[in-house]
């Protein structure tokens, strides 16, 4: 299998041959151009000396033979991610470190209003975006400017980008690499995020692709309920709403899954019901799970209670489907009645009528917390992406 080399550059400067880098005496780690070397897939693999992210099984590990000169390092090495793409690719140490970072990335966000950092100045960020998004392209744009980089963006690439004229996405991330470092990418098909990846020669971000994955959504939620309840291990997660449609959930069930001692409740309408892979999937991690159509049950048993929308938009004509599904379910008064007192109530957001506004004012509801701390998770993968730790 061919070999292809993604190289970390940065925006002012040319694009050399890449050629292998020698280290930085001063501090054993790379410096800040410092190579890559991956194969065509998504999941790029990781030094032997550093820590492993773990793609999923149907997909082969890309060994790659750590430098001769190096021994191997303990976790606080410079940990160097590839494209991020699923949330299956983490492993528990790979996201202890993320979490660390992130825990450092409130501290620069929150001195980043009197002294900017420059981390990642000189780096171009290309927000591609085929579908709609506040939360998501904000928090990315906002974590590489408190960085020091700077952004390119497309807020509505289906309509005014060339893929209205019919350009292939390969051929636009081809063209889009050429303008920037790194690439996060929302799209409205599920596995573009792969296709991207597998073409493009510099980092890609998958920011949400169809009802496939949103991993760095699961990872700010991971974070959030590590944040909130102070630990994951032995969490009830009850996972409500559209479940069908939820790639925000599907991340969640992937990535909650690494830790021990899980049980997580599905309650949605019939016809939005979790599919039977991510159900297989958890059965395969040891992981318990239940389906209920009783909200306030639930409710009663769990630390987190993740609610999402009835997505209209992926129910294409079939709105008898999403009418029958829409209000079923809904966080309000009577939940929070029967809501632990420890637990928290959480939702992606955008939000509809799921959560009534009288929700808001209780210490319980999580959500715009855990908004925040996407601009924190973000900030954290952008820079172990382009200079490492």
């Amino acid at each position: 299998m061919a070999v292809v080399q993604k190289v970390r550059r940065k925006a002012n400067q040319s694009k050399p041959p890449p050629t292998p880098k020698t280290l930085n005496p001063s501090s054993g780690h790379p410096p800040m151009a410092a190579v890559r070397v991956i194969l065509p897939h998504p999941h790029l693999p990781i030094p032997s000396w550093r820590p492993q992210l773990k793609p999923s099984s149907s997909y082969p590990r890309r060994a790659v033979a750590a430098p001769a000169s190096l021994s191997p390092s303990p976790l606080t090495a410079s940990l160097q991610l590839g494209d991020v793409i699923e949330a299956q690719q983490f492993d528990r140490q790979v996201l202890n470190e993320i979490f660390e970072v992130a825990r450092e990335m409130e501290a620069v966000e929150r001195g980043s209003h009197g002294f900017r950092s420059r981390v990642l100045e000189g780096y171009l960020m290309a927000t591609l975006f085929y579908e709609p998004s506040t939360r998501t392209r904000l928090s990315f744009e906002a974590a590489m400017r408190r960085l020091g980089g700077e952004v390119l963006t497309t807020e509505n690439a289906r309509e005014f980008s060339s893929a209205a004229k019919g350009e292939t996405l390969e051929d636009t991330i081809r063209t889009v690499e050429g303008y920037s470092d790194i690439i996060v990418l929302r799209h409205f098909e599920s596995g573009a995020a792969r296709r991207a990846a597998a073409t493009a020669e510099i980092p890609v971000i998958n920011a949400g692709d169809g009802p496939g994955q949103h991993p760095t959504q699961a990872l700010l939620d991971v974070y959030t309920i590590k944040r909130e309840i102070g630990r994951l291990d032995g969490i009830k997660l009850g996972l409500v709403g559209d479940l069908a449609n939820g790639r925000t959930v599907r991340s969640l069930a992937y990535l909650i899954a690494k830790y021990q001692n899980i049980k997580i409740y599905f309650v949605s309408p019939d016809v939005v019901k979790m599919k039977d892979d991510i159900k297989e999937y958890l059965t395969s991690q040891g992981v318990e799970w239940e389906e209920s159509s009783d909200l306030l049950d639930v409710a009663s048993r769990c630390d987190v209670i993740y609610q999402t929308r009835i997505q209209k938009e992926r129910f294409g004509e079939r709105i008898d489907h999403y009418e029958a599904a829409r209000g079923k379910y809904i966080v309000d008064k009577k939940v929070l009645g029967v809501l632990p007192k420890h637990a928290v109530i959480m939702h992606p957001l955008p939000r509809l009528d799921e959560i009534t506004v009288d929700v808001d004012s209780d210490p319980r509801a999580a959500y715009f917390r855990q908004a925040k701390n996407g601009l924190y998770i973000r900030m954290a993968l952008l820079k172990l992406l382009l200079v490492g730790h």
